[in-house]
């Protein structure tokens, strides 16, 4: 049986740009989500609507082709690892990638996380 912070983590995967709302109750209300480089998405971003707003961003600027396909997680109770391969096209350009996400777990939700693409390269010049 898998830790109950593995399976919030494969929640949030699963809904990702088929159930919002599901994807919301993940978060906590007061998440931090960073995102490497010098790209249109890169930033922290702070609070639940902003996370949501730029997790909306990644299907907007790819005519919705963006998908993450989860490969492991794994998890405590504090952390939750999950390494995943995003995949996408947008302006010419196509993105197939693995990437990492680092999250902390508050309260049965997702409350910080730290995004590592494993090919920074192609991520900055997917989302440049």
């Amino acid at each position: 049986m898998s830790h109950p912070n593995a399976e919030l983590v494969r929640r949030a995967f699963t809904a990702f740009g088929r159930d919002p709302i599901v994807v919301a109750r993940t978060l906590a209300e007061d998440i931090v989500w960073r995102v490497p480089g010098t790209n249109r998405m890169s930033g922290e971003y702070n609070g639940r609507d902003a996370v949501l707003q730029f997790l909306r961003q990644t299907l907007v600027l790819t005519d919705r082709t963006y998908r993450t396909e989860l490969q492991y997680v794994v998890a405590d109770d504090e952390r939750a690892v999950a390494v995943y391969r995003a995949r996408g096209e947008r302006e010419g350009r196509t993105l197939d990638i693995d990437q990492a996400l680092f999250c902390v777990i508050r309260d049965g939700q997702i409350a910080d996380v730290t995004a590592v693409p494993l090919d920074f390269p192609a991520f900055d010049a997917f989302w440049s």
